[in-house]
């Protein structure tokens, strides 16, 4: 080889560029939005009806006098309830009162990371109804923290409740099926991902 091919091999340049990092960015997975305004809305509805119809019952009802709807199968009837939910616990108000609030801030904790329709349904079905019970014993007679709540509504042998309770009740119903099933406050689903893999375990197999 010459001097001169020589000096022509040398002088040649790769000038590919080298290779770039190649790795891709992680793919963030799409998250159902958040459901807060869900669960301020059904709260809302709920304590502004239940504070409507006590303030109905209190003006048009007299105790010891009934209206009967059907029968004396479902009546409304003013009772003053000390105590929980269906007239329990009727010498611990000020004890209820404290849980009451409680339950209030525990679902506004909740909230925060709340990604699931239903679980914002039940939060706030449970939030109104816990807030409507909770103004009547922090405002009612004898006073603070010993108000007597407002109960009108009586279903056959049920003892007498009122729109709080009920959202109340149905509310923690709705919380428990959806824990049972699976469904998490953030949206998620226990035991899908576990699925997945023993399903994608199987097809390499």
């Amino acid at each position: 080889m010459t001097h001169a091919a020589r000096a022509m091999m040398v002088g040649v340049s790769d000038d590919r560029p080298p290779e770039e990092n190649t790795v891709e960015p992680a793919v963030e997975t799409a998250q159902p939005p958040k459901r807060l305004p869900i669960l301020l809305i059904v709260a809302a509805v709920l304590l502004g009806l239940d504070l409507l119809t006590k303030t109905i019952a209190v003006a048009r009802l007299t105790p010891q006098h009934p209206v009967h709807l059907i029968g004396d199968v479902v009546r409304f009837t003013l009772v003053r309830n000390p105590g929980a939910a269906f007239s329990m616990a009727t010498g611990m108000t000020w004890l209820l009162t404290l849980i009451a609030a409680a339950v209030v801030f525990g679902v506004i904790r909740i909230a925060r990371r709340l990604r699931s329709l239903w679980w914002a349904v039940g939060l706030g079905m449970v939030l109104g109804g816990a807030l409507g019970n909770l103004i009547d014993r922090l405002f009612r007679a004898p006073g603070p923290l010993q108000g007597h709540v407002v109960d009108f509504i009586s279903v056959g042998w049920w003892p007498v409740f009122n729109v709080a309770d009920s959202s109340i009740v149905c509310g923690a119903i709705l919380l428990v099926a959806l824990t049972v099933f699976g469904f998490e406050p953030d949206g998620s689903r226990t035991g899908r991902g576990d699925e997945k893999s023993e399903a994608a375990g199987e097809v390499q197999a």
